[in-house]
Parts: C-alpha cells; structure tokens; sequence
C-alpha cells in the first residue's frame, strides 16, 4: 500500500510554540480532554491516561515520586473498583471512563465562563464576530483601538495572508456556533460550542467535515487507509526523524483498522468517524474499556488486578513505577 505526503499540520514533528495566555482564552484548542482526535487530525497521544484519570493527571505529571504515585494510583483503583471484588470488570471501566470524560466536560464549562467574559467587553452576554475579531487580531500584535476604529469605520485591515486565512476558518466555526436564526452573535453556551466543539453535535459534525477535508485526498468525502496514514509533509533527515515516521503509521494504521473503521470494510465515513470522536458515546467507552484491560490483562481473565494496573502505569498514567510487586505488598 502506498504512503504518501499529504499537507497537513506538522505537530507530530516539532514542538508546538507555548501561546500567549489571551490567545489561549480566544481561540479554539486544537486538543480537546477526552476526545480521541486532536482537531488538526493527529491522534490525541494522551487519551488513555485522560480517560482514566480525568483532572488528576496533572498530578501525576507533577509528581515523581513513585511511593506516592503508586497510593494514588491504588486509590483510583479502589473507586473504579464498585463491586469490592478486588479487580475491574469492563463495566466498571466503561462507568468510570465516562465520569472523567464528563469531569473533561464540565472542566471546559468553567473555563469557558472565564474566556467569554474575556471577549465580551460590554458584557452584555453576547459576542459579535466584529468583538471577537478585534480581540484575536490584538493577540496577534495588531493595535486593539487602531483595529476597532477601522472596523467601525469599515476600512480595509492590512492583514498578512496567514492570519487572514486563520480568521476566515475561525470565521466558518463561528457562523457554525451560531444557532438559528443566524445573527452573527454568540451567546454563552454558543461560544462554548465555538472552543469545544465536543460539547455540541452540530459542531462535532462540523469538526468531523473539517478533517475529513484535511485528510480525504480523492475528494469523496471518505478516508481509506492510505488516505489516514499518509505522512504530514516534512523530509526525513535522520533517523529520529524516520522513527517518528515509523509510529505515526503504526498508531494510525492501528487505530483505523481496530477502532474507527467499525464495519471493516477498508473506508472511513463522516458517520464512524463522528461516532469515534463523540467523547460521550458509551459504546465507544466500554469498547475503550476493553482495549485498556487487554493492555495489562496478563493472566487474561478479562480483568484488571491492581497488580497488573501498577505493571502497566505507564500506559494508564503516563508514570512508570518501579519494584511495583514488592510495594504493593508493602502497602497493603
């Protein structure tokens, strides 16, 4: 099969420049807690331990400490754990999987509060796209009063091509926030929809169009396996490089043919591809249940034992434990 280039945002190779913290209020995240696709297409590298440890994994990340990560991580286990029965059926994964995925929902809320008030200056609960214009070029480094001044007066910005195309996108999303009747005004919970998309099915739907665009070569609207494990465009220089090449094709390939793919019938459609990104959809969490207890399921009983979770912490938390027998035992 072949693979080949494809124009796409080379995240999955470089270091993605750190925001400015308005910028981060105004624009839409291109990664999204709890959701299995970042919105420029790559794989969410993180969805695992976000699903499984919803608004702790900060913690982990902080702390190194292995004595301490290994009581925390016993302590989620004894939640997850409902029955008492000392191991974690794929039930009790899926329940749990869907209460730190609504811990992700509700994290967006709050933070969305925040950000609104940060465009709505009048604060008369509504956006305009002319408001939030204003306030994502002054992220960018344009003067704030020079640009409004030129928008009332409805004079020509002189704007670079790049962040042209960028507002003109952003542009797309808003009137796509926009519920009817169309006004060109967002609300709160439309501009909820607008950050994060995940919280609204239109918008999904939307998202969903945009990276099907982003990927679909032959222009049907529909994603082959050559079409998702295409390379971002980028010349492998060395083999750091190549190695990275490598995975992306492994993880897309896999993630394609077991998850996305639910027919298996070698085609993507609008239609899975939206079942697979809806972060609240229960079947795809106890199919996500199973595949996380198969990970670490060495005596293959269909279960976790909390032996196996701190074996196999590096996949569930993104921190690895050392002599994790031996402490385990300790502690108890």
């Amino acid at each position: 099969m072949d693979v080949y280039a494809r124009p796409a945002n080379n995240s999955a190779l470089k270091e993605k420049p750190a925001d400015s913290k308005d910028e981060n209020e105004i624009l839409p995240p291109d990664h999204l807690n709890g959701v299995k696709m970042e919105m420029d297409g790559h794989l969410n590298k993180e969805f695992h331990q976000e699903v499984f440890l919803g608004k702790e994994m900060e913690e982990f990340e902080e702390d190194s400490e292995p004595r301490k990560n290994r009581k925390k991580l016993m302590v989620i286990f004894s939640k997850v754990d409902i029955n008492n029965d000392k191991k974690i059926s794929a039930k009790e994964m899926q329940r749990w999987i869907m209460e730190k995925t609504d811990e992700h929902f509700q994290e967006a809320v709050e933070e969305n509060k925040m950000h609104f008030r940060a465009v709505d200056p009048d604060g008369d609960g509504h956006v305009s796209w002319d408001e939030y214009k204003i306030k994502f070029l002054a992220s960018k480094g344009f003067n704030e009063k020079e640009i409004a001044e030129k928008i009332k007066n409805n004079e020509e910005l002189k704007i670079d091509e790049e962040t042209q195309e960028v507002l003109d996108n952003l542009k797309d999303r808003w009137y796509q926030a926009d519920n009817p009747p169309p006004d060109l005004l967002l609300n709160e919970e439309e501009f909820l929809s607008f950050l994060h998309p995940e919280h609204s099915r239109g918008m999904l739907k939307f998202m969903v169009k945009e990276i099907i665009r982003d990927l679909d070569q032959d222009g049907d609207k529909k994603l082959t396996l050559s079409e998702f494990i295409s390379l971002p465009v980028g010349t492998v220089e060395n083999q750091q490089a190549q190695d990275i090449d490598d995975d992306w094709v492994k993880d897309r390939r896999k993630e394609f043919e077991e998850v996305i793919d639910a027919n298996h019938d070698g085609i993507v459609t609008m239609e899975e591809l939206e079942e697979y990104m809806d972060p609240m959809n229960e079947y795809n969490a106890l199919n996500e249940a199973k595949q996380m207890i198969a990970v670490a399921d060495e005596n293959q009983n269909h279960h976790l034992e909390l032996e196996e979770i701190l074996k196999y912490s590096e996949y569930f938390t993104g921190s690895k434990l050392m002599d994790y027998a031996r402490n385990v035992h300790e502690e108890f």
